[in-house]
């Protein structure tokens, strides 16, 4: 898990990188949550979905945001944000010019920065959104969402409460061609504190399914 520093709209940004060797790999980037509020890319989340990747042979991308870490820059609120995740994504495409495909995953904040980044680039086939803030964030630029994922958060969530993430879901499964997969975490918080196991496992399961998918129609 190598160190690296990518040059980004507002300096240095702080990395952690795996790279798988075949040619064709796919593309994994991880964001974390919000940086105010002790966000980092060693979040715990944020470290069991990179090596949820790294195991299925992802060459795996995690990353501070500016302003986080040693990475440069200040809070951007989200804009800086999501051009940090968009340099980081042209970052690993740089060391992965064959990748088969790209997916992202995010945390809380992170998954709306997700998001926003997969409306923009159609080389995204698959996200994980875990936690993602319905209630603080603006989500309707997901008109259509345009790749399939799943969506986690946990009942017991006093951040985003599971009504708002079930809104969000309800809305994003009208779009036709899309899949959305939603799960709910039987008591577990907004960080999933003593319930990521649980989470993992629905992670884990859907990343199987989808890539024994994505597979076949290949």
């Amino acid at each position: 898990m190598p160190e690296v520093i990518i040059n980004g709209p507002a300096g240095r940004i702080e990395a952690r990188y795996h790279h798988e060797p075949a040619p064709d790999s796919p593309v994994a980037i991880i964001l974390h949550p919000h940086p105010q509020f002790g966000g980092t890319m060693n979040n715990q989340i944020v470290y069991h979905l990179y090596y949820s990747f790294v195991r299925r042979k992802f060459s795996t991308l995690r990353f501070n945001f500016r302003g986080v870490g040693r990475s440069q820059g200040l809070f951007d609120n989200g804009a800086g944000e999501l051009s940090d995740a968009a340099a980081a994504l042209d970052w690993a495409q740089t060391y992965n010019p064959d990748a088969r495909f790209c997916w992202i995953a995010g945390v809380s904040f992170g998954a709306w920065i997700a998001m926003q980044l997969l409306m923009r680039r159609p080389e995204i086939k698959g996200f994980i959104s875990v936690a993602p803030p319905a209630n603080l964030y603006d989500f309707s630029f997901l008109a259509p969402c345009p790749s399939s994922g799943l969506i986690v958060n946990g009942d017991n969530d006093r951040v985003v409460p599971a009504d708002s993430v079930a809104e969000l879901v309800a809305k994003l499964k009208t779009q036709k061609g899309i899949k959305i997969e939603h799960k709910v975490v039987p008591g577990a918080n907004h960080f999933f504190e003593g319930k990521q196991e649980e989470l993992m496992e629905v992670v884990d399961g859907y990343l199987d399914r989808r890539l024994a998918e994505l597979a076949k129609a290949s």
